[in-house]
């Protein structure tokens, strides 16, 4: 029988997915995310998209107008991957807060950052250390609220940072130069890295972000 369809990519055997193909599908979407082709939101739910989907068509179909005509789905994309920190993301559950009220509150060490975390510091003092940090999801969202107080938030290089917060008669912002307590040169996220969007507000107060050399 004669089959006049131009591409058949459509017609995907429906196959088990198995967790390495979730896993090189999400890092394939990140490559495509740091390279501007999709946006943070179209990533984020792609992303989830992946890690839920049963079946290798449900993956093929997440990145088919990412890539050349597929014929099908292929794990070759991660190959190019090998540097990205796939260890940092294990799906686990960590607190969903940061409270400091005329006080102090740290989150350094061991630790695991949930895909949403707030950050709040009423005349107070926050420090959030991501340099040994677990993460639940490949984008998490920090959402820090400095009022007449200060945020510190330390992100390792081996993460993509994204900064989106407003100051209002206070800074917000990440910081540059380098950093006196590990002077290494800061390298660029590797492809695949998971991403850390900052997003809030310092009224009177300060958010300050740093990217800091990622731990040997």
């Amino acid at each position: 029988m004669d089959d006049s369809r131009p591409d058949p990519g459509p017609d995907v055997p429906s196959i088990r997915a198995s967790d390495h193909e979730r896993e090189a599908t999400a890092r394939f979407l990140q490559e495509a995310f740091s390279e501007g082709r999709l946006t943070l939101a179209e990533f984020d739910e792609r992303s989830t998209r992946a890690y839920a989907a049963l079946f290798q068509s449900d993956l093929a179909e997440l990145t088919r107008d990412l890539s050349p005509a597929r014929r099908g789905f292929e794990v070759s994309p991660a190959a190019h991957h090998d540097a990205a920190p796939a260890h940092r993301v294990t799906g686990g559950t960590g607190p969903s807060t940061s409270l400091a009220i005329m006080g102090g509150c740290e989150r350094r060490g061991v630790w695991t950052l949930p895909a949403d975390h707030t950050a709040v510091a009423v005349m107070g003092g926050v420090e959030i250390d991501l340099r040994e940090v677990t993460l639940q999801s490949h984008v998490s969202t920090i959402r820090a609220f400095a009022v007449w107080g200060g945020i510190e938030i330390l992100v390792p290089d081996d993460i993509e940072l994204v900064v989106e917060g407003l100051g209002l008669m206070g800074g917000f912002g990440e910081e540059s130069g380098r950093w006196k307590s590990d002077p290494r040169p800061v390298r660029q996220a590797p492809a695949g890295a998971p991403v850390v969007r900052v997003t809030g507000l310092a009224l009177m107060g300060g958010v300050g972000i740093r990217r800091v050399p990622r731990p040997e």
